[in-house]
């Protein structure tokens, strides 16, 4: 999640491209504030903004400056041969020679799972109400832990869609895999990443659970019905967690109540962690 961005960022950090980022917002838009994508000389870009109409239009106004320039798009615009299908109006920032090393060093801190916020260059005078600096945070990563179906499912769907998966499978025939009773070693947990438990065996989660509570995860869920969610409060209260800690596990799990399917089970849950992740955004 939020590679498209991070694409723009690494390319134009790293290459001869421009950075294009959207400062403002008139009307309605199918992209955020601080949407950006890099153009390079011979028209190519990463990251989106439109259908492509758009991406043309940049790539021409960056081949033909040298210093950062702000341009409105659709309503509002100057050229009276340009329109947006959703009617509205648009800032871009289009910036033909970044700081390539401030680029690369807040790629390089997103790579290492940290915040990070860049000023951007707007010309003198441009109106407060435009976007400044540009704030970014890492990729979605997701600990996933579990056995069966339900497991399997949600690891494929969720690397499908581009999240950082870690999956810890319960231990096979031949020992391979989660001991009961035991957090793996080595796990790092930070604000952007979810933990997520699908056991139909509950003993699995005593010590998954234990420990999850008191990371700095931003969503901690867990399969089972009624009597399962029972057996887990009382257990965590008998091991010291606090009603805090408790009351951040998520369950029932997902968007869609009463699943009966694996691959819809996982479409619920990775629904409810990238809805609970985009709320994370800096820029909404």
């Amino acid at each position: 999640m939020g590679s498209s961005d991070a694409a723009a960022l690494h390319a134009a950090g790293t290459g001869g491209m421009a950075l294009c980022t959207l400062v403002g917002i008139e009307g309605s838009f199918s992209r955020r504030i601080g949407a950006q994508i890099a153009v390079a000389p011979d028209g190519r870009t990463i990251g989106s903004l439109s259908d492509g109409c758009l991406e043309r239009q940049l790539a021409a106004d960056a081949a033909a400056t040298d210093v950062p320039i702000l341009r409105r798009y659709g309503r509002g615009s100057p050229l009276v041969d340009f329109r947006l299908p959703c009617g509205g109006g648009l800032d871009i920032l289009i910036d033909p020679r970044p700081d390539r090393a401030a680029l690369a060093a807040a790629a390089g801190e997103l790579v290492a799972r940290h915040g990070t916020v860049m000023p951007l260059p707007l010309p003198p005078g441009s109106t407060g109400s435009l976007l400044a600096s540009r704030r970014y945070i890492p990729s979605l990563r997701v600990l996933v832990f579990g056995e069966g179906p339900e497991f399997s499912a949600f690891a494929h769907l969720a690397t499908a869609m581009g999240a950082e998966v870690e999956a810890h499978a319960r231990a096979d025939s031949t020992g391979h895999g989660l001991a009961l009773g035991r957090v793996p070693p080595g796990l790092v947990v930070d604000a952007w990443t979810a933990i997520l438990l699908l056991f139909h065996d509950h003993e699995w989660e005593r010590a998954l659970l234990g420990w999850a509570v008191t990371t700095p995860a931003f969503f901690i869920g867990a399969q089972g019905g009624g009597p399962a969610r029972g057996a887990r409060t009382a257990m965590l209260r008998t091991e010291g967690a606090s009603e805090a800690q408790i009351g951040r596990i998520r369950s029932p799990v997902g968007l869609i109540a009463r699943t009966r399917d694996p691959e819809t089970l996982a479409l619920s849950v990775l629904a409810e962690i990238v809805a609970d992740y985009e709320g994370l955004h800096p820029h909404r």
